[in-house]
Order: C-alpha cells, then structure tokens, then sequence
C-alpha cells in the first residue's frame, strides 16, 4: 500500500498552470486549423498568428510599465505624504522657520521690501 501523497500549493498551482497551457494551445491549434479552412497556407496562418501573439505581448507589456508607473507613484506620493512636515522643521539649509531671514534669499533685492538698511547693498 502506498502512503497517502500530499499536495501543496506549488503543486496544484503548476498543475493549473499546465492545463491553462494546454488550453491555449488547443485554442491556437484551432485557429491556425479555422485560418487554413478559409483558404490560407499553413505557413502564412502559422506566421500571423504569431505576429498576433507578439501584438498581444507588446500591448500587455505598454500596459504593464504604465501599471508599474503609475503604482511606483502613488507610492511616492504616499511616501512624501507621510512625511511629517510641521514648521518647526527646518528648511532645506537646515535652519528653522523662526530663523529664516528673506534677505538671504537667492534674489534679494532691498528695493523690494520694505527693511532696513542692508550692508550689501550701501551706496557708493
């Protein structure tokens, strides 16, 4: 008597993956037989059926990489989200909110605001 064999997971997942496989190889066997029936060569029905089937590998690919694009930024955008951005953090100079000062901006002018005096800028 032989024990009792266990099947897992793999195995039954192989196992449907194999008959989906059969599957689709029954259906092309059929279409390439239906192409033939309606008055075409063996080989011209062998050849557009295999531009058909790199047709739909390039399209499901296209919408693959979109998929993954589209997913890789909601990701990002969730990520920055989660970020925790108060203003007590500080800037990207590392200073603080109450520390920054508009004069040490990139384009400072004193004629634009209403300050003080500004060594920099002194006239000659």
């Amino acid at each position: 008597m032989k024990p009792v064999v266990q099947t897992n997971f793999a195995k039954i997942l192989g196992r449907k993956a194999g008959w989906a496989w059969r599957g689709c190889v029954g259906l092309d066997r059929l279409a390439n037989g239906w192409l033939v029936a309606q008055g075409w060569t063996p080989n011209v029905a062998k050849v557009v059926l295999a531009v058909l089937k790199l047709a739909a590998l390039g399209i499901l690919l296209y919408v693959a990489f979109w998929l993954a694009l589209l997913i890789g930024g909601i990701l990002a955008a969730a990520w920055i989200a989660r970020q925790d951005n108060t203003e007590s953090d500080p800037d990207f100079l590392g200073r603080k909110a109450e520390e920054r000062d508009h004069r040490e901006g990139l384009f400072y002018h004193p004629t634009m605001h209403n300050d003080g005096s500004d060594p920099r800028f002194e006239d000659d």
